[in-house]
This record gives C-alpha cells, structure tokens and sequence, in this order.
C-alpha cells in the first residue's frame, strides 16, 4: 500500500516529498503500462492542489476531471489531502483500483472515507476513467464536494420555575441616514411620534429623546443606529416610517421576550451577559451538491452542539404577581423585591411606571427604612443585651434620650411592656433606648450580617444594600434603632435583611447561574460580616416577633396571605413619610416600598395584592413558591 499526501508547505513531510518524486516521474514520463503504478500517479497528482491538471490527464477526461478536482479543493477549502491505495484488481484491459482518502479542513477537521476508480487500458497505457465518484463514491454527475457551516441551535434564557424569559427571534433595528435625511431633529422627531403613538396599545414600546438622538447623530457619518423594537413593533413601524427619507428599518436575529412586558430592564441586562452562553457550537457537514449548489446528500461532518438553556433567578410567576401589585399604585412610586432566602435568587423586581422614571430604584434606591429597620435592632437586644420577646420593656409616648426627643407614631404608648408587643406595634421609644444603649459598630456589624451593607457585585444588575452609621455620635445610635437618621437601605436591602432572617443567615444574591457567573462582593469587611451565621435562639426569638407583627400588630393587612412574618415602617422625612413592609412566608422573602407614600398601611396593601396575585385561581399560579 502507497500514501500520498499534501499539506501546506511549512509542514511538508517525507510522504510529501515521496509524492513530488512520484510527479516528477510522471510529468517526464510515458503513462504507466501497469494498472498499479497509474492509479498512484493519479492519486500523488490529487494529493497536491497544484497538480489538479497533472491528476486530470492521468484520466480519459482530462479537461472535465481537471475543473472537477479544482472545485474539490476550492469548496472543500482543503488544506491538505491524504490518499493511501490499498489494493488494485487487474483483469485484462480493466482493472479497478481500492483506496483511502484524508482531507484536512479548516478548524482542524478531517474528512476521511474509502472509495474506488475504474481504469482502462488502451494499447500499452492505462487512464483513470473519469466520473464524479473517482472523487467520492456517493458523488453523482454534476455533482462537487462542498463544505458547509451547520449552525448552533441558539439556546432559551429560563426562569427559575421553568418559564422560557428569552428565546431567538428577530428584532428591527432602525437606521437614519444622516447624508440622506433632509432634517434629521425631524426626523428624529418623527420616529419618537410613532413610537409613542404605539404605546398606547402596548407599553413595551420604547422611547427615544430625539434631540438626544439627533446629537448623537451629528457625529455619525452615513448611517446612526437609533434602536431596536421587537419583531412585531418593526412591522407596525415599517409601514409607518418606510416612505421617511433617510429612515432604514433592518430585520436581524436576536433574543427576543415572549412577553415583552416582562421585566424589560432587566431582561435586557441578561441577553447581554449571556448571548455568548447561548451560542452553542456550530457543526459542519460536507455535502454531494449539484451545480446550483442544492444539497442532494450528506455525506460527512459533525453535528451542532448545542449550549444549554441558561437559567436566570427571576420566576415569571412571582414577576408578575409583583408588577400587578405595584400597578395599582400607578399615583406612586411603588416597587417591590422578592428573593428565595434558601438560594439567593433574586425571584422578582417591579416597579410602578413612576418608580422607573428614577431608574433601578427597587435595586439601588437610598431611602431611609423606618420601623422595618427594628428588625435589626431587636435582633441586638436579643444577642447583645440578654432580651427575650418576653423580657418587658418601656414603650412611652415620648421619650427624652440623650436629649433626643423620641415619639411613637401619634404618640400612641404601651407603658411596660413585653419586647413583642412593642415590637409587634412598632414602638420607636423602646427600639431607640435600644440602640442606644449598643456599643458604636455594633449595629452596623449587625446589619453588616443581614447583608445590609454588604453591596454586591450581581451579574445582570446593579445593587446597593444601603448603609448604617458607625454610631459614634449616641444621637446616631438613637436614630438608627428605628430606621430614622443616617439609616438607608434600597428595597433590595431590605429583601436581603428579610431573607437573612427567613434562612438564619444572609444568602449570596444572584440573577444568571452557572459556572461561569458569580456574584462578588464590592466591600470585604462587610462581606465577612455577612457570611457569618446568625445566633439561632435570637433568630427564632425574631421570628416570633415578626409573627405577631402580622397577627395581631401592624402588619394585619396581611394576615390573609398565609404564615407570613413581617415588620411594617413609616419613615418619615420633611416632604412626608415612605411606606414600607419587609418580611417572608416560607422561602420568598419580600420588601415593598412606596415612597411618600404615608403609613406602613398602603405598603402592606400592595404586599397583600401580591400573595392574592400569587395564590390566585388561575392554575397555573396555584400553590406557594416556598
């Protein structure tokens, strides 16, 4: 058995050179009287794409073999081929030739089979007898090699209850031509008409500044990208832009929402860290194709791989019990974080349309937190001073701390009495002479432990947990230990606080999981803090308190919803007071604010909507997410 093989020049190998001594006796020679010695030259000729001539007059059609073994080479796009003859059967003037074939493709891919040639001989010589098969045995006539790129299925963007959040689809991306457009601000103006005139029929619709944009546009030379609409809003707006001079609407693939209503901002931030996950890797077939370049069969390759789906925290179940929630306060700025405490997985953020006019404020929104901060300081009282929910305590109207004057809400007092009670009807006096009585740090290394304080860096979104003074000053201490003061925290702070109670210890955040996705923490001291178990007994002492809230205290808007445990607060600031509610029931942890939005109440209302949104009729929202 003889091989011949070809390979770029700076890998020439001694079988190469083997196969230039071959040529080089062929091209100064007769044709080969023996079957053998003709069919290797035809193959040693092959094996170099420079000797495609060379190989073709080694047949009985020189001028159709020579195009045919060409266009092997140039749509194979070869590097390099490997022939090998292995047996050659010779019966008078016919004999049939058995061989190998290797070519090397790009990427580092081979293409390897058998097949067989007829020759002939016709007086002392001997030709190849030329037909498509010589080339591969399933080629017909007018049939060539081809190699062809076979596409990665892109993989779906998946909610942590199995709902598909993003999927491949096509999405229109609008051009202006700046040298073509006559007034591009007009132009601008123009397409920002039509955007909001869409919105009234489907509020996913975006919205462009067009002076904004024409600015921009100013820079650009040809055409400004000015954004991108889903598939169907591309289709209403071609046929509304598509007679504007200068205006070019281009269809291009990309993942898209099934429900684009669905937590745009956020969804957004995901398709961008995880386009590459969702790839998968492309396969390659090499095909028998006709002249036209129609496949008519395959006959090698590797199939795709696919990447898996990616699965993200947000649960389309709890989204959207959220967002209807926070919707029916569309007079407010009203937003609500939910999370899994067992997991980290950050389950839910939404947002009333006012809130959004302020960006991330669910996520990254400094507000002070009022009473739902007392969980923090009860959780002190408990570890630090040796309380008990039964322990009795003071709650005065008013009280005079350090020259502070303290005040519960309407002045309303409870004289003596036990930590839960005062907890459960939200006495500020008792929570302050609490903190206050704390060493300076020690508050703050408590929220520290909650996650509040602990800011992280998520992949997908952007975070600010909040902060709580060092407490130096004893008026700070005092303030802090009902969320007045210097305390501020976000929503998405408060979650983590809830959570950290609902799981004994504060949870690592995180939107997109995998290998290859992390959460950081953007402040170690902090974060050392927070990782650090919670006192159990004190944690299942918060927990009662945080019952009775919700029982027979300040939180009995929500005692329909099941076993919930919360803690109400009205922080109260010069231009009025937010509302809020933090707590969980099972393994969903929540905090709800609506900012100016005035006693714990309107917070609590909002919460109860979501858990009737939650556990409504509709059976696929039946049952608990716990």
């Amino acid at each position: 058995m003889r091989t011949t093989s070809w390979t770029p020049r700076r890998s020439i190998t001694a079988a190469v050179t083997t196969a230039g001594l071959v040529l080089g006796a062929a091209a100064c020679t007769p044709k080969p009287d023996v079957a053998d010695d003709a069919a290797q030259a035809f193959l040693a000729a092959l094996s170099n794409p420079g000797e495609a001539s060379q190989a073709g007059g080694e047949t009985d059609n020189p001028d159709k073999a020579t195009q045919a073994i060409e266009q092997a080479w140039e749509s194979l796009q070869a590097e390099g081929l490997q022939t090998e003859l292995k047996e050659v059967n010779t019966q008078d003037n016919q004999a049939t030739a058995q061989y190998s074939m290797r070519w090397n493709l790009p990427g580092g891919r081979e293409f390897s089979y058998d097949s067989s040639m007829n020759l002939t001989r016709t007086g002392e010589d001997w030709s190849v007898r030329w037909q498509p098969a010589v080339l591969h045995p399933e080629l017909g006539a007018n049939q060539h090699l081809e190699l062809r790129t076979v596409p990665a299925t892109v993989a779906n963007v998946v909610g942590s209850d199995g709902a598909v959040l993003l999927e491949p689809g096509t999405q229109y991306r609008i051009f202006v031509n700046t040298e073509e457009a006559p007034d591009v601000l007009g132009t601008m103006r123009r397409i920002a008409g039509e955007l909001d005139a869409m919105r009234g029929a489907d509020k996913s619709v975006p919205r462009i500044d067009p002076v904004k944009k024409a600015n921009e546009a100013k820079d650009v030379d040809g055409e400004y990208s000015v954004l991108t609409v889903n598939q169907a809003q591309g289709k209403r707006l071609q046929g509304a832009l598509g007679g504007v001079l200068g205006v070019r609407l281009n269809e291009e693939p990309s993942l898209v929402r099934p429900d684009p209503s669905f937590a745009p901002d956020i969804m957004a931030r995901v398709s961008s860290v995880v386009e590459e996950d969702l790839q998968g890797e492309a396969g390659w077939k090499v095909v028998a194709a006709t002249s036209e370049g129609n496949e008519v069969a395959k006959v090698g390759g590797e199939d795709p791989k696919a990447s898996p789906s990616v699965h993200v925290s947000l649960s389309r179940k709890v989204q959207e019990a959220a967002q209807k929630a926070v919707d029916t306060r569309d007079d407010a700025k009203a937003m609500m974080v939910v999370m899994r405490p067992s997991t980290g997985e950050v389950l839910a953020v939404a947002q009333s349309q006012k809130a959004d006019e302020d960006g991330n404020v669910a996520l990254t929104g400094q507000y002070p937190p009022g009473s739902t901060f007392k969980m923090l300081t009860a959780y002190a009282g408990l570890q630090k001073q040796g309380l008990t929910p039964d322990s009795i305590v003071g709650c005065p109207g008013t009280q005079d701390i350090g020259g502070r004057i303290v005040t519960n809400y309407n002045s309303f007092s409870l004289g003596n009495t036990p930590l839960e009670n005062a907890f459960a009807k939200s006495c500020n006096t008792t929570f302050a002479d609490i903190s206050t009585k704390l060493k300076p740090g020690e508050l703050k290394d408590i929220a520290a432990q909650f996650g509040l304080g602990a800011d992280y860096d998520i992949e997908g979104l952007d975070t600010i947990t909040g902060s709580v003074p060092e407490g130096e000053k004893m008026l700070d201490r005092t303030e802090s230990g009902y969320g007045q003061g210097l305390d501020l925290a976000s929503p998405f702070g408060m979650a983590m606080v809830a959570s950290s109670v609902a799981a004994g210890k504060a949870p690592t955040p995180y939107l997109i999981a995998g290998d290859n996705h992390h959460t950081e923490a953007t402040n170690d001291e902090a974060q050392k803090e927070a990782q650090k178990k919670l006192d159990p007994q004190a944690i299942k002492q918060l927990r009662r308190m945080m019952r009775a809230v919700v029982i027979n205290g300040s939180g009995s808007g929500v005692a329909g919803a099941g076993e919930v445990y919360a803690k109400t607060g009205e922080a109260e600031i010069n231009e009025g007071s937010h509302s809020w509610l933090a707590g969980y029931r099972g393994d969903l942890a929540f905090a709800t604010l609506i900012v100016l939005g005035g006693g714990s109440e309107h917070a609590t209302a909002v919460t109860a909507d979501f858990f009737s949104n939650l556990d409504g009729p509709d059976e696929e929202a039946k049952g608990r997410p716990e």
